[in-house]
């Protein structure tokens, strides 16, 4: 359990993903907080389960990179290709963290306060992936 990147990338997101099942118990006033744009809010406003079911699947794939994260630190059993789970991993994060803003200014979309501040927590998430997968690879 040497890799104490990926230990904190696990619990990043695990932590991102318990912010996610958060989001859906709060409600629409959660979505807006968290920065959900104007039509995730409107469904989840309608009870709609669009907006829930998208959540979940998000908290789903936060939860298993947080597995894969743990494993790849050998905190619990390594699944074949962990390493490689962890790249890809910081490749999406690094995606997220650098395009939001541009594409949100690309289409004419409003760049709000959230768009700088969640690209940068993101950021945030995949320098310790990247740091993580390089500790790992090195090893």
């Amino acid at each position: 359990m040497g890799n104490g990147w990926l230990v904190t990338g696990g619990i990043l997101n695990a932590g991102a993903a318990i912010a996610h099942l958060a989001v859906i118990v709060i409600g629409p006033r959660g979505y807006e907080f968290f920065g959900a744009g104007p039509r995730m809010v409107r469904l989840a406003e309608q009870g709609s389960p669009k907006a829930t079911l998208i959540t979940l699947g998000i908290a789903a794939v936060l939860f298993v990179w947080s597995a894969l994260d743990l494993s790849a630190a050998g905190v619990i059993p390594r699944p074949p290709l962990a390493a490689w789970a962890v790249v890809g991993i910081a490749l999406v994060f690094t995606v997220r963290a650098l395009a939001y803003v541009p594409a949100l200014s690309l289409t004419g979309q409003t760049v709000g306060a959230f768009a700088w501040i969640s690209s940068t927590i993101v950021l945030v998430f995949a320098v310790v992936h990247i740091l993580g997968a390089l500790q790992l690879w090195r090893s």
